[in-house]
């Protein structure tokens, strides 16, 4: 019995220990829970790479890299071709375009693409011409809608694609988003305003929101950040193309180029004041004409060599493209993908047999006021 008595309090104390360990374990757990929930609720997540170090309800522009409202910043901007003849300049609005795309076109003249964020104020951008096919490439790496009047008849297949948002003068609602003045002779005189642009976006059905996966389409430097270049001194900038003769003039005191076509310097006609860009590109490219036409078929997607040029120096790129509709990429020699400067950038398409012409020089030129 006593034997019996002694086992059953062996018992005893054994059950007791294991409740207490119950209780430490599954208690400190609760506990420890608590703590780790406590604590969750109290990290702060890091800022968006797009809002980091700005003001509430800034993001960083994916066109120029500068900060701007987000209404504005994260709206799928508009890529307009514009007329560049000498009979159709100035052209209206194009200085509100944080990026410009010049091209050869037939005949030897260039063609203009702005790219738009900010366009809410502008009742007249244009004269608008019509498309070619290689500018729907460079409007697409930037998701943007693609704007123009017409089209050579190479670029319907593109057009009619359903990933390609245009909007086109010579549709049925074309006189709902263009409207056309008197000061010029037709076609000429086509013009498009803020008011005319959402219209477009309205009766295609389209969505003013970016991708869900696109990150912009250059790098560029940190809020504060100059990038400047080890390479060859650049204060005057010629892509020779021929007929509009176009260059640009480094002012070295307010760090910008200024652009100059026609023998004199380009101005945006509802301002009345020259053109001026942080960054230079261009972009080498092979080329051929279109069988038994004088179109050109620049070839957007196998890369080639080029020049950035900013802050009064150039270096020497390479670019390639992610793919037919996506973005193009900037490298230096080192094989690094460059970094712009804030501001805006002139992106000039030169024809890969005619890259030797192209005129860059050193010096202390001035913008002449």
């Amino acid at each position: 019995m006593k034997r019996n008595k002694i086992i059953w309090i062996c018992v005893a104390i054994c059950l007791l220990a294991c409740v207490l360990v119950g209780v430490l374990l599954f208690g400190g757990n609760e506990k420890e829970k608590e703590e780790v929930k406590d604590t969750k609720e109290a990290v702060i997540l890091p800022e968006e790479p797009d809002t980091a170090g700005l003001e509430e309800g800034m993001v960083k522009s994916y066109l120029t890299g500068e900060p701007v409202a987000e209404e504005i910043g994260r709206r799928r901007p508009m890529a307009i071709t514009l007329n560049n003849i000498e009979v159709a300049v100035p052209q209206a609005g194009i200085a509100n375009a944080g990026v410009v795309y010049e091209a050869p076109v037939e005949g030897g003249i260039t063609r203009l693409m702005g790219i738009f964020e900010d366009y809410d104020d502008l009742d007249k951008i244009g004269s608008v011409r019509s498309c070619r096919d290689y500018f729907i490439f460079y409007a697409l790496g930037f998701d943007a809608f693609y704007v123009h009047y017409g089209q050579a008849a190479y670029s319907l297949p593109y057009l009619e694609l359903e990933n390609v948002n245009n909007i086109n003068g010579m549709t049925s609602y074309g006189e709902e988003v263009f409207y056309r003045t008197t000061d010029r002779k037709a076609p000429h005189n086509a013009y498009t305003s803020f008011e005319g642009l959402q219209k477009g976006v309205e009766v295609n059905g389209y969505t003013q929101e970016y991708a869900a996966d696109y990150e912009g389409h250059y790098q560029f430097a940190e809020a504060g950040e100059s990038i400047e270049l080890n390479g060859t001194p650049a204060a005057y900038v010629s892509p020779h193309y021929m007929v509009n003769n176009p260059w640009f003039e480094y002012n070295s005191e307010e760090e910008l180029y200024y652009r100059f076509q026609y023998g004199g310097p380009q101005i945006d006609e509802l301002t009345n004041e020259q053109l001026a860009y942080k960054n230079i590109i261009m972009q080498y490219s092979q080329w051929q004409f279109y069988e038994d036409s004088t179109y050109l078929n620049i070839d957007t997607q196998s890369g080639g060599a080029g020049k950035y040029i900013t802050n009064g120096t150039a270096i020497d790129i390479t670019w390639t493209k992610d793919s037919e509709w996506g973005v193009t990429h900037y490298f230096d020699a080192a094989g690094n993908e460059i970094k712009l400067n804030t501001g805006k950038t002139w992106v000039c398409i030169i024809e890969d047999t005619s890259a030797d012409q192209v005129e860059i020089t050193g010096g202390d030129t001035q913008v002449t006021e």
